[in-house]
């Protein structure tokens, strides 16, 4: 009997991202430096310094946990990965990262959460460093509201499902409204600016048999209600919106594929598995951040949505 309350519930969840996604979508919504010193002594004119600027959670850190199960801070993020990718062609760009592990869209604003930053804040730090170097900030790249209160990404509970639909999708899209309304403000309209959708944690659920199935086929739902949220704010700033979502397949229950220590499993769920340290054994499982190579895969859907 509680199993089949607990479907029911996940029934209702899922109707109800449905319904108030449909309502808010339709509504809108309001490094290091290059080599100088080598191509001065060649004679040549040191390139142009340009800025890459990386805001947001965790990811925006390349955040892996270690061999203790510690979630720390490392260079093979997606935006070290983007960046080495982008340097290759633009010698002059360096990089600087503002991302805090823990950081939802109201600390961003307001401050109070793992970092600390001049200013008060991880916004307020990025709106500086824009004012400051205006006319020089070539990119700046975006992921939050995965760790917002009752957030709808990070594994949720049962209960919290109905939670993130009812109450973290308003909060989280007038918070990241002011985000962007700000960032513009600093940056310009010519800055490109490129924001992320989400992948999905959950969808490692599947393993844990036909509730952990249910569990997995909700969330991959609420998600990307809670993705297409994030899109509509980005968009209304003119912000492109790397699809990290359709880059880890998260849709994908048809596909088959087998992983090794895991079993054979849909294609989303192999790409959890492969992609993030969620089905890792313990001590460095689980964990839903992204390992090298699948913040590689969302540092190519960050190339892919840069180039249109």
């Amino acid at each position: 009997m509680r199993r089949v309350a607990t479907l029911v519930a996940l029934v209702a969840a899922a109707a109800a991202v449905t319904t108030l996604v449909a309502v808010m979508t339709s509504a809108g919504a309001a490094g290091s430096p290059p080599r100088a010193a080598a191509a001065a002594k060649l004679g040549q004119a040191a390139p142009r310094p340009s800025y890459y600027l990386a805001l947001g959670d965790s990811l925006a850190q390349g955040v892996q946990p270690d061999a203790a199960g510690t979630s720390a801070a490392t260079g093979q993020g997606y935006a070290d990965q983007l960046y080495a990718a982008l340097h290759r062609g633009d010698p002059g760009l360096r990089l600087v990262k503002l991302g805090c592990d823990g950081e939802t869209t109201g600390t961003m604003i307001g401050g109070g959460g793992l970092c600390r930053y001049a200013g008060g804040s991880q916004l307020a730090a990025a709106v500086s460093f824009l004012r400051a170097h205006r006319g020089q900030v070539s990119l700046i790249t975006m992921d939050i509201g995965a760790n917002d209160p009752d957030s709808c990404i990070t594994r949720p509970s049962l209960a919290q499902m109905a939670a993130c639909v009812t109450k973290s999708f308003p909060t989280t899209v007038a918070n990241l409204t002011k985000v962007m309304y700000r960032l513009r403000a600093a940056a310009g309209d010519q800055v490109r600016v490129i924001g992320m959708n989400y992948y999905v944690p959950a969808l490692a659920e599947w393993r844990d048999g036909l509730l952990g199935q249910a569990v997995a086929r909700v969330s991959e739902r609420v998600v990307a209600g809670y993705n297409r949220v994030l899109t509509t704010v980005y968009e209304a700033f003119g912000a492109r919106v790397a699809d990290v979502f359709g880059a880890f397949h998260s849709g994908d229950f048809a596909g088959r594929v087998t992983v090794p220590e895991v079993g054979t499993v849909p294609r989303n769920v192999a790409a959890i598995c492969r992609w993030t340290w969620e089905c890792a054994p313990p001590p460095r499982g689980p964990n839903v951040h992204a390992r090298a190579a699948g913040y590689g895969v969302i540092a190519r859907a960050f190339l892919l949505a840069d180039r249109g």
